[in-house]
């Protein structure tokens, strides 16, 4: 395997990696929402209005939507985080390989260039005109 092949192996799989962190952060979103949705809702049965970390609302009341509710919120907000951290990350390391990449290429078609024009110059060296003498420029 050529160190272009392996550079664009690590690409592809570095896309991959970066397409399944932003999934991750798209599931910590819903769970997010759907635990928020359910603390706000458990209101009906409890009958208290539910207290606020900044954004984020809890029950400190034993119950078993609340606890429902608020291990989704933490477990969204993990999800979200660390796939927004997982994207970037995977993001920066196929930039890396593609900039890679892009060397290795240009490399090879500079080390092709000048063989080509080697090649071609051996050719006319070959093909070029040996003077022929007469057998009459000696007299």
């Amino acid at each position: 395997m050529s160190f272009r092949d392996y550079l664009h192996e690590k690409a592809e799989e570095s896309r991959h990696n970066e397409t399944t962190a932003y999934l991750m952060f798209l599931a910590g979103t819903i769970f997010f929402v759907g635990g928020v949705l359910e603390t706000l809702f458990i209101y009906q049965f409890v009958n208290t209005p539910p207290e606020w970390f900044i954004f984020i609302p809890y029950y400190t009341e034993p119950h078993a939507g609340a606890v429902m509710g608020l291990s989704l919120i933490i477990g969204g907000l993990v999800l979200i985080v660390y796939g927004i951290v997982a994207g970037i990350s995977y993001s920066r390391d196929r930039s890396w390989y593609m900039n890679e990449l892009r060397k290795a290429n240009s490399l090879e078609e500079t080390l092709l260039s000048r063989k080509t024009v080697a090649v071609k110059e051996e050719i006319k060296k070959q093909k070029a005109p040996v003077k022929k003498t007469s057998k009459n420029s000696g007299k």
